[in-house]
């Protein structure tokens, strides 16, 4: 039998080992039920449930009404078919030099009989001391300083001026990016919502930030978008926030006209469902007064959403932005500008090729 316990801190070392590399994991198994998995996992991990979630309601509510060594019993039985369904399933074709790492909630028992049967079958097994919770624990402490390794170029603009058709665009010419709203399945505002996308836990858009600032390169430039504290209902590190309020800013310009155009492309989900945009004005009646929104709907209402869109940037996030960028980015009073000619690739691949020429 070879099952070898690892610190949550060495886990994360080897994880950032190419396969093939000495003492690189082949694959991380995640012995939790489907819900744990699927609110946060370690990146890349495989769900084999030793319980699943029925299973594991099944034994909590034996634990409570009739005791531990019935409810063990049950549960020894149960994690057993399957370990034997995910032998059976996943296991057969894999070659004897296959070294897993293995966690479940606190290192215990679901990952303990999994990693147990796979060692006694003869591979080299490692297994979380502390399981996911001490992943989490440590990838938290972690995050400060992969956010200050990096050299952060911040991107700047009001609303509907192409930031992060910009960001892609210097992901696409070979830059460094951290695409926030991406990575939280958010827009960034009150109208940031992106319908049948929901966002991540809080827990996996920590876990997704981490890994990716794990893979970049303190020798480039990484290039962000001037986010707020919040995108959507996910908090943003404070480290990564501090850092980024005092880097190097961009100010990227596009005439009021085509910013309008850009977020109608953008935001085309309101134009095809009206009532759905006009329900998502609601939340801002605390801020801009209710007369002021049902104004707003009336025009939607009356297909005129071009109107509202020129509108909303005029007297809702154009103020808001200018005032948040002053009081914020320590920098953004020197920041170099940069003039888009229209919202299209092409004006914004250029000015991509600018910035990754001049970093």
């Amino acid at each position: 039998m070879s099952v070898n316990p690892v610190s949550a801190q060495d886990a994360i070392a080897r994880m950032g080992l190419p396969l093939g590399t000495p003492g690189a994991y082949s694959a991380i198994i995640d012995a939790r039920t489907e819900d744990e998995y699927a609110l946060d996992h370690l990146p890349g991990a495989q769900n084999w449930p030793s319980l699943n979630n029925a299973e594991r309601i099944v034994i909590g509510t034996l634990y409570k009404q009739v005791g531990p060594f019935e409810a063990k019993k049950k549960g020894a039985a149960m994690v057993a078919a399957n370990i034997s369904k995910h032998i059976e399933n996943h296991v057969f074709d894999l070659p004897k030099d296959w070294q897993p790492l293995v966690y479940c909630w606190r290192g215990g028992k679901r990952s303990g009989s999994l990693a147990l049967i796979l060692g006694q079958i003869g591979f080299k097994v490692a297994i979380i001391e502390g399981g996911y919770k001490a992943f989490r624990t440590a990838l938290i402490a972690a995050i400060p300083a992969q956010v200050e390794r990096l050299s952060w170029r911040v991107i700047c603009g009001p609303t509907g001026s192409g930031k992060t058709r910009l960001l892609h665009c210097l992901r696409a010419q070979g830059a460094q990016v951290l695409d926030l709203e991406g990575l939280a399945n958010h827009r960034s505002s009150v109208l940031g919502i992106v319908p049948g996308e929901p966002q991540p836990s809080q827990k996996h858009f920590d876990t997704l930030l981490w890994d990716a600032l794990r893979n970049m390169d303190p020798t480039k430039p990484v290039y962000v978008e001037s986010e707020s504290r919040k995108v959507g209902n996910l908090a943003v590190p404070e480290s990564l926030i501090l850092a980024m309020r005092a880097s190097p800013c961009y100010q990227l310009e596009l005439a009021d006209e085509e910013r309008v155009q850009l977020l109608l492309e953008d935001y085309d989900f309101f134009v095809k469902d009206p009532a759905l945009f006009s329900k998502r004005l609601d939340a801002l009646v605390a801020i801009r007064g209710k007369q002021v929104v049902e104004d707003w709907q009336a025009q939607i209402a009356s297909d005129h959403i071009e109107d509202v869109v020129r509108d909303l940037l005029k007297l809702h996030y154009d103020p808001t932005y200018f005032a948040s960028m002053k009081r914020n980015f320590l920098q953004i009073e020197n920041a170099q500008k940069l003039v888009a000619s229209n919202r299209s690739q092409l004006s914004l691949n250029a000015i991509a090729k600018e910035l990754i020429s001049q970093d």
